[in-house]
């Protein structure tokens, strides 16, 4: 899978919102990998360094959302597919808006499921189908969400992608071994102030050491 390029209209956006729908709608659908979130890695970035050439995650900053000797699990959090009206966007899955104003952006985050769609937000909402990182952030993969959005009732902030970066066990350590990969304590404001286009730069000062 090559790197995304390009902008999409919105209303692209909202058709690929459509298929996420229909994806969703489906009891064997696709769902990230359980893992325990409350060790390792789980909560914080995962900063790409320049030693990684696969375009797919080359200069990628990945929010953490589980890790354990199982594997891990995270959302690419500065790759844009493109911007589109919020009220569009949730007349794409027949929610009525509501109030709801402004526009969205669409990430890719990441290979894995690439048709599967998941809000990554702060932990201020919780609904079906949400998985809590820590007391800041969580990740829900169900429509609910969008409802409680339009509703007003929705998280303070929020990350929409499609696909998600999975590594089996021991594969994300080899790598982080091998010199791809160094951790950085996770920023909420950088995830949600909408410039994802610089965000790798402004992260690469904050990463450590290689673990």
């Amino acid at each position: 899978m090559t790197r995304p390029t390009g902008s999409l209209a919105g209303g692209l956006v909202a058709g690929l919102w459509f298929l996420l729908a229909a994806t969703a709608a489906r009891a064997d659908g696709p769902a990230p990998p359980r893992a325990d979130n409350s060790t390792y890695l789980a909560g914080q970035f995962l900063v790409a360094t320049t030693q990684i050439g696969d375009p797919r995650f080359a200069k990628t900053v990945v929010y953490m959302v589980a890790h354990d000797d199982q594997g891990a699990v995270g959302l690419i959090v500065n790759r844009v597919y493109g911007k589109g009206r919020l009220d569009k966007f949730l007349e794409g899955f027949k929610i009525e808006p509501q109030d709801a104003k402004g526009d969205i952006l669409l990430h890719y985050g990441g290979p894995v499921e690439p048709s599967a769609g998941f809000v990554l937000h702060t932990a201020d909402f919780r609904g079906p189908g949400t998985r809590v990182v820590n007391e800041r952030m969580a990740l829900t993969s169900e429509i609910s969400v969008l409802k409680a959005i339009a509703d007003g009732k929705g998280p303070k902030k929020s990350l929409f992608a499609l696909g998600y970066a999975g590594w089996g066990p021991g594969q994300l350590e080899g790598e982080i071994a091998r010199g791809d990969w160094l951790s950085a304590p996770a920023d909420e404001t950088l995830i949600f102030d909408g410039d994802a286009e610089s965000m790798w730069d402004r992260v690469q000062g904050q990463a450590g050491i290689k673990l």
